[in-house]
């Protein structure tokens, strides 16, 4: 665990330094983002701090010790050999499967998005810097996997059944396509509106915790909703949404679809849940009740729900690109499921 907590160390260091516009930055670390978003328009620069950020805010003693007292680690135990397939949507999205193979003793064998390439590498290195044992217990792959024992893949419902079909006689946890949904009444305040910006815009809405779809009650004002959003406005300044926001604007616009639309965002009525980029989708609902059972309903395309009072589960304004450790995708609890191997 020591390791982890030096490498949060590390993170924070760096990000406080480059955040301040310090000369003594890390340049190492700062050619590595460059790199980063060389390779994926989308991890721009305060994208992927705000990723590191999050991550060197987990990586204390007091989180990592809290995390980790629930589960009992047999000492002694062999070793298995974990494969990860990591999705590329989002800076370090696969980090927490690849934290829990190492704190639960197993070794990793990734094969990392081509979208994300080179941040987990790196901190792979300065993790072995801090433990030099767990050189032998970290490899990535470019291919197939070698022998394994289990694996985690995290990918779209298409690939998802790629994944089962070739890893399927393993133990396995396959994730596929899953969104956030939030739920307001009308007497939200700016702020939570304001928060509820972050959940929908954060990585220009690629993670499958960002927020892509609201329910809102008959007769819903969104005057106040697209007042709060307008604080966004600027990322459509960034080339890529703007040529998002365009194309499915002018698709809605010729399929006759109606729609609210304020420069930046379309609002568009529907019943699916994963809308486009610069898209959100909406749909209106009776009562409370019915929106809960609706949801408990479709609980398996739902990562997380931002609501107010509705749901023991639910998410607070603004946090859903924030999870702490004992929050897994989909619900599973990757380190029992490791356990059990």
């Amino acid at each position: 665990m020591q390791a982890f907590v030096k490498l949060g160390g590390f993170i924070q260091d760096f990000c406080e330094s480059h955040n301040s516009g310090a000369n003594n930055a890390n340049a190492d670390f700062k050619e590595v983002l460059a790199r980063a978003e060389q390779q994926n328009g989308w991890f721009t620069q305060e994208n992927i701090l705000h990723s590191l950020g999050h991550w060197a805010h987990l990586l204390t003693e007091e989180n990592m010790g809290s995390w980790l007292a629930q589960y009992a680690f047999e000492k002694g135990k062999n070793a298995k050999v974990i494969g990860i397939v990591m999705a590329g949507n989002i800076p370090l999205v696969g980090f927490h499967d690849f934290i829990c193979v190492l704190l639960s003793g197993n070794k990793v064998q990734a094969k990392l998005s081509s979208n994300d390439t080179v941040l987990l590498p790196y901190l792979a290195e300065q993790l072995i810097g801090f433990e030099a044992s767990l050189k032998d217990s970290i490899q990535f792959v470019d291919g197939k996997f070698d022998h394994f024992d289990a694996v985690i893949a995290t990918g779209s419902n298409n690939t998802s059944r790629y994944f089962e079909y070739y890893f399927g006689k393993k133990p396995n946890i396959i994730r596929k396509n899953r969104n956030a949904v939030a739920v307001l009444t009308g007497n939200e305040t700016k702020q939570e509106l304001i928060a509820l910006g972050e959940d929908i815009f954060r990585y220009y809405g690629l993670g499958c915790r960002n927020v892509s779809k609201i329910y809102v009650p008959k007769d819903y004002n969104f005057e106040p909703l697209f007042n709060a959003l307008f604080e966004y406005k600027d990322i459509i300044h960034q080339h890529k949404y703007a040529n998002n926001y365009d194309y499915n604007k002018a698709v809605y616009l010729m399929s006759e679809f109606k729609i609210l639309d304020n420069g930046f965002l379309v609002l568009k009525e529907d019943e699916s849940f994963a809308s486009p980029i610069a898209s959100l989708f909406y749909e209106q609902y009776d009562s409370l009740d019915a929106i809960k059972n609706l949801l408990e309903d479709r609980k398996e395309d739902i990562q997380c729900v931002v609501s107010k009072g509705l749901l023991a589960s639910e998410i607070g304004f603004g946090e859903t690109q924030k999870p702490g450790l004992k929050e897994y995708a989909d619900g599973i609890d990757t380190l029992d499921f490791l356990q059990q191997l």
